[in-house]
């Protein structure tokens, strides 16, 4: 069996796979919070989309119910791909350029214009930075570990 197979007896996941299902993790746990009062401030002025929702997840980052819904989705995602070592990685490295444009957006939307319907504030904008960082370097690192597999699985051969 290989490394990034999956048995119907148990689940064997190689280590780009469990990083895929971290990060997965996170969003999950990300998306949930976003709905949690105390957790979440302002949270009864939480909106459906856009800049007039003044709920803050930790008091700092802007949501609103579909920006929570974004992260359980992405969450979501990146459990389906991380099946596989190939959609782990294309999940890492993709998810983190999603998060680059994300971040650009930020940047140039006006934050108190209807263009910013995430919503987005400036600690997103520097989450969405390090988010896209950290997510390719995984997708990076996740690649690099999977070559080291696959070279000393064919050793064994």
């Amino acid at each position: 069996m290989a490394a990034n197979d999956s048995s119907a007896e148990g689940t064997r996941r190689s280590a780009p796979q469990m990083i895929g299902l971290a990060v997965a993790a996170m969003f999950y746990l990300i998306g949930v919070l976003g709905f949690v009062p105390g957790v979440t401030q302002n949270y009864g002025s939480m909106e459906l989309a856009g800049h007039q929702s003044r709920a803050e997840l930790l008091g700092l980052f802007q949501i609103s119910i579909l920006h929570n819904i974004v992260h359980l989705l992405f969450g979501l995602v990146g459990s389906l791909m991380s099946r596989t070592t190939t959609g782990t990685i294309g999940f890492l490295i993709g998810g983190g350029l999603v998060y680059i444009l994300l971040w650009v957006y930020g940047i140039f939307v006006d934050m108190g214009g209807p263009a910013n319907f995430v919503p987005l504030n400036s600690a997103d904008n520097w989450l969405h930075l390090g988010l896209s960082v950290g997510m390719i370097l995984l997708g990076l690192f996740a690649r690099g570990i999977s070559e080291k597999e696959v070279g000393a699985a064919s050793m064994r051969a």
